[in-house]
């Protein structure tokens, strides 16, 4: 009963990743909805404090903490057509990105993806490159 309680735990800790998965991380992006920043710690330390824009009024971003899943230098969205610079994907179609709509930041203007200045989703690409995509870890909260 122990072995299959232990097995069990196990099983769930790592189908269910928890805010302890983001602090064992190297490196995190942390998005707060309600203030439209994305905080960049690397080592525990902080690097960058950016405004980014999330999903507008009728659209969804993701909120929990997320692995990369995939990572392009360039991108061009399938569904609306847009430039998608410097895009870590971390859940479906939704990825953090470099956008050209600088004048935004700051409040919610996306269909669902994380967006920054060009600039800096670059800064954060290659940092997730540095230390490894399995390294880094995407959370996002209200």
């Amino acid at each position: 009963m122990k072995q299959f309680l232990l097995i069990f735990a196990l099983a769930v800790a790592i189908a269910f990743p928890t805010a302890g998965d983001a602090v064992a991380a190297r490196l995190i992006a942390d998005v707060d909805i309600s203030s439209q920043t994305m905080t960049v710690r690397k080592d525990g330390r902080v690097l960058y404090r950016w405004p980014v824009s999330t999903a507008r009024p009728g659209k969804v971003t993701p909120i929990g903490t997320f692995r990369p899943q995939r990572m392009h230098r360039k991108w061009r969205s399938t569904i609306y057509g847009s430039n998608m610079p410097y895009s870590i994907f971390f859940r479906g179609p939704y990825a953090i990105h470099g956008t050209g709509a600088v004048s935004r930041l700051g409040r919610p203007a996306s269909a669902g993806c994380v967006r920054l200045h060009t600039a800096n989703a670059k800064r954060l690409y290659d940092l997730t490159r540095q230390v490894g995509p399995s390294n880094m870890r995407v959370r996002i909260r209200h």
